[in-house]
């Protein structure tokens, strides 16, 4: 894994799809999140479907993409718990052997820039209930738990709200 250059955020392209699939599924099941829910893998892996319908994020340090993020606004096809007038994102993975480096927290600003130039006035998420370095990596952009959007997509999977408002951005 490079470790020399700093972390770089774009807009997928062509050929990052099978590194982001593979990223990302990889992410998710050494996280212990396709366990009760293994069916999921197929949605993630799903990489030119998300691109199609939202912007996917692509977090990369050397030219090597190591993480990514799928970015939408209240009313898109991957809009879950984000009201009109907020974005959320979504499927945050970084690759496994990456982590501890920087990038999800690159992947988490370039969305909050993301939301606050289109103009939204908030961006919710949701994160699983047995994620503490998720709930940390959040709170320390200032998002806030909102029990108003929390949810269960499958049994066995509980999902809480968080929330942080425009442009009250932690640097």
């Amino acid at each position: 894994m490079p470790d020399a250059g700093a972390v770089r955020v774009r807009l997928i392209t062509l050929d990052d799809y099978d590194a982001v699939a593979r990223l990302t599924v990889e992410a998710y099941r050494a996280d212990g999140q396709l366990e009760a829910s293994p069916d999921y893998a197929a949605a993630l892996a799903d990489v030119a479907g998300r691109a199609e319908a939202a912007d996917v994020l692509v977090a990369e340090i050397d030219g090597v993409a190591l993480g990514a993020v799928t970015f939408t606004v209240a009313g898109g096809e991957y809009a879950e718990v984000s009201r009109p007038g907020e974005a959320e994102f979504r499927m945050l993975a970084v690759d496994p052997a990456a982590q501890r480096r920087g990038v999800a927290r690159a992947l988490v600003r370039a969305c909050l820039d993301r939301a606050s130039g289109l103009g939204c006035g908030g961006v919710a998420i949701c994160v699983r209930d047995d994620n503490p370095g998720a709930f940390a990596l959040y709170e320390g952009f200032g998002f806030v738990r909102d029990a108003s959007r929390d949810w269960s997509p499958v049994p066995g999977v509980n999902l809480l709200g968080l929330w942080i408002g425009l442009p009250a951005l932690a640097k």
